[in-house]
């Protein structure tokens, strides 16, 4: 008599089918008989978990298991029948099961008959993921990265202009290697991008806070700004107040897909932090316009 569906799979009776599904694919690729040739345990282990995922993968047939209408074979049980009566599923595939499975083995060896035994299957290697930290201006511009993997091997990563936190790189057959002359898995490679002390990212949109003197607020002026492509020159209008935004186009990320985003330049003013008695001097003797009050918009 056929084994209980659940106990083969080592799943619950409340697994979900991806979770059923995920349980098969783990024991075919451990025991499929072309992985294990001439080992007969591990072909009846392999048979077992197909039939056992063929029948819990069918809702309905499932649900009669589940209700004790059939037995892990599809027999009828109890009133509705006797063992080895009735409709019991040929080799244990219950209807639509096989092409389920048929679909798991192709995933696995790179193949897909619908009949006879497959011959000289090859498995393809697991992925292998791993994280790479890079800093604010690695991932803006872009970037050359020599890093060691967790299995030990040494890979050459090219970081792409704009990449931002959380980008996965895909580096094709750089993983584990396949199991009976199988391709190679790939090396899944997640971006942990450093913050930067004085950009803040947003989307393609870089901002800066700018210090500036207050003459240079006052009389306007040309001053330097940073970028992630390099310096640059800004040019102040006359009484800038501290606050303002100015915007340089083009020189925030880049974009893979059409323009690159622009540089959003706050500027604010800073007063000397030591005692400029001539500073004072000069304020105290600035008149400014009778009513020219800064908060009128606030109402006070």
């Amino acid at each position: 008599m056929a084994k209980d569906p659940y106990k083969v799979l080592g799943v619950a009776k409340t697994a979900s089918k991806d979770e059923i599904r995920k349980a098969y694919r783990k024991l075919a690729k451990k025991y499929h008989p072309d992985v294990c040739p001439g080992d007969a345990e591990a072909e009846a282990t392999f048979k077992d978990a197909s039939a056992a995922f063929a029948l819990l993968n069918n809702e309905e047939e499932r649900a009669r298991f589940d209700r004790g209408e059939i037995d892990p074979s599809g027999n009828p049980t109890g009133a509705q029948g006797f063992p080895g009566q009735g409709h019991g599923f040929p080799g244990g595939f219950a209807p639509g099961g096989f092409d389920d499975i048929s679909d798991i083995l192709s995933d696995l060896f790179g193949s897909h008959p619908r009949g006879g035994r497959r011959q000289n299957f090859a498995f393809r290697g697991d992925d292998i993921r791993y994280t790479l930290p890079v800093t604010f201006l690695e991932a803006v511009n872009g970037a050359s990265k020599q890093v060691r993997m967790t299995d030990g091997k040494q890979l050459k990563i090219s970081i792409p202009a704009g990449t931002k936190e959380g980008d996965l790189l895909r580096l094709k057959g750089q993983g584990n290697p396949g199991t009976g002359g199988g391709p190679p898995g790939d090396a899944i490679v997640e971006i942990k991008v450093t913050p930067h002390k004085d950009y803040k990212r947003d989307g393609n949109t870089i901002h800066l806070d700018l210090p500036i003197t207050l003459k240079e607020a006052v009389l306007g002026g040309k001053v330097p700004v940073p970028t992630p492509a390099g310096t640059v020159t800004l040019t102040l209008p006359p009484n800038t107040s501290s606050g303002k935004v100015l915007r340089l186009k083009g020189k925030g990320v880049p974009s893979r897909k059409g323009k690159a985003g622009d540089l959003l330049v706050r500027l604010m003013v800073m007063l000397p932090e030591d005692d400029d008695a001539s500073l004072k001097k000069c304020i105290a003797a600035w008149q400014p316009k009778e009513n020219d009050n800064p908060r009128k918009n606030l109402g006070v």
